[in-house]
């Protein structure tokens, strides 16, 4: 019998990192979470500190024993402060060390909206204003159009880690717009797999969050595409397997 596969997880902090977990069962997947520490402040200089490469090294390091077929850098704003091609280049930097594809929640934000032929997103974000620019500035740079971006303005991941589900939802659906083709929620401090199908349902189109869309690269890298609807439209679209 074939083990399952395996996405290894690095995580910054404690904040939502019970989602992969909770995901990893329905899937038949392996999801093995490494923590890196550092402050868990939504500020760039904080953030560009965060996603260093020793820390990140770290975490892949904590994560060899469970042999993975891929690994994530399961931090949005960790990898987009960087700019698109820092963020590549801090992917790149960490695939030597993993000895594995490697990407990050950033970049696998913008290959579900290629895998799903959008172009044009709203952003619910918990983020401050400027954290928030930085992921718009992000996406630009990938070709993707932001018609319209709201910020909560929480200023740390544990704070982000404490909203119920009903505030999830009431962030998110504030932040539409008729104009985007997806909404985006960019934060793995966030739990929000919970709340995908209602918010589909509602929204009347995809929602893409940022632990959701790191399952999926990951899943996506090791060769694996499992449909999965309670994980919203992006599970349940065929894709074929690409590198990062």
């Amino acid at each position: 019998m074939r083990p399952p596969t395996t996405v290894g997880i690095i995580y910054p902090g404690h904040a939502a990192e019970d989602e992969y977990a909770a995901a990893a069962g329905p899937l038949g997947v392996r999801l093995p979470v490494a923590h890196v520490y550092g402050t868990d402040l939504h500020a760039v200089p904080e953030l560009l500190d965060l996603g260093a490469p020793q820390r990140l090294a770290g975490g892949a390091a904590a994560l060899a024993a469970h042999r993975p077929q891929s690994v994530m850098w399961a931090c949005t704003s960790g990898s987009f402060v960087f700019g698109h091609d820092g963020a590549r280049q801090q992917v790149t930097e960490l695939a030597r060390v993993t000895g594995v594809p490697t990407s990050s929640t950033s970049i696998a934000f913008v290959a579900a909206l290629a895998a799903l032929g959008v172009t044009r997103v709203a952003v619910a974000a918990s983020y401050p204003d400027d954290v928030a620019a930085c992921f718009v500035e992000y996406l630009a740079s990938a070709g993707v159009e932001v018609v319209a971006t709201g910020s909560a303005g929480i200023l740390s991941a544990a704070e982000v880690g404490l909203l119920r589900p009903a505030e999830v939802r009431d962030l998110a659906t504030a932040h539409d717009h008729p104009d985007a083709a997806a909404l985006l929620v960019p934060d793995t401090a966030m739990r929000t797999l919970s709340v995908l199908p209602e918010l589909e349902a509602q929204l009347g189109k995809p929602v893409l969050t940022a632990n959701q869309v790191t399952i999926w690269q990951g899943l996506r890298l090791a060769g694996a595409t499992p449909s999965r609807p309670d994980l919203g439209t992006l599970f349940t679209r065929r894709q074929d397997h690409a590198p990062q």
